[in-house]
């Protein structure tokens, strides 16, 4: 029987030049707890090529309960707090008032985006066993489905797009997911072997072919929307203009993941 999995990813700005120092704060302190934290598969610390400076943290858990208790328990936000001095965080100016009623602008420092996505379709070739992990580069693609799509597309990506992954060269573990907060959101994870594999596979027209069986189920394609939604600036894709974008782990961690075997 297939395990559902369940996926957290916090995005942030990161600080490039101190994304060493992060490294080793993951190393030596976020792994190590992740992998005591009940129903917590894979820790990955992943930066945006080639500039560095926006990344995230992805973990892969067993159960929504084991999610929501971590997120309860406050471990994540000692962890923020730890990675704090190493990320760009953007921060907000908020109107309110003061003691003594005057108006004024307070400037406060926003955290972390973070999503939570079940997965619903997954490769038959699975995470490494337990320990460390250097699958080198990733592939994210986020898609918004029409109202009352979703079972048309999770049907195709099962039937059709998982098997053919499955025969592409290079293409170490894939799986599909469905955001849990924002119905009808859905984001396609890829783990590739090399820059190079990842490449070929755009270049042979797969992908076109792949998309075409289900881009008629889209109310939208972008490429990591979050990253997106903190930069007005930034122009948001449509599906007549997909963007690609890579990111490279810097370091990561599967835990007990016996089950998924």
């Amino acid at each position: 029987m297939e395990q559902n999995m369940f996926v957290r990813l916090v995005h942030a700005g990161l600080r490039p030049e101190t994304l060493s120092d992060l490294q080793r704060l993951y190393d030596e302190k976020i792994i190590p707890r992740l992998e005591k934290v009940p129903g917590c598969l894979y820790v990955g610390l992943i930066a945006k090529e080639p500039k560095h400076d926006e990344g995230f943290s992805l973990t892969l858990w067993d159960s929504y309960e084991h999610l929501e208790a971590y997120e309860q328990s406050g471990l994540y936000q000692e962890s923020i707090e730890e990675a704090r001095p190493y990320l760009s965080g953007s921060s907000v100016m908020k109107l309110q008032l003061s003691k003594d009623l005057n108006l004024e602008y307070v400037s406060v420092t926003e955290d972390p985006t973070v999503k939570s996505y079940a997965s619903f379709a997954q490769t038959e070739k699975r995470l490494p066993a337990h320990g460390i992990t250097f699958l080198e580069n990733l592939r994210l693609l986020t898609v918004k489905i029409l109202p009352g799509k979703m079972e048309e597309f999770r049907r195709i990506y099962t039937e059709e797009i998982i098997p053919a992954l499955q025969t592409v060269k290079g293409c170490n573990y894939a799986f599909l997911t469905e955001g849990l907060e924002e119905k009808g959101e859905a984001i396609s994870i890829t783990f590739w072997d090399s820059r190079e594999d990842m490449e070929n596979y755009e270049k042979s027209g797969l992908f076109d072919e792949l998309n075409n069986k289900v881009k008629h189920l889209y109310s939208g394609i972008y490429q990591w929307k979050l990253a997106l939604e903190k930069d007005p600036g930034k122009k948001v894709a449509t599906s007549d203009d997909l963007s690609k974008t890579y990111y490279s782990f810097v370091t990561g961690m599967t835990f007990h993941n016996e089950s998924l075997n």
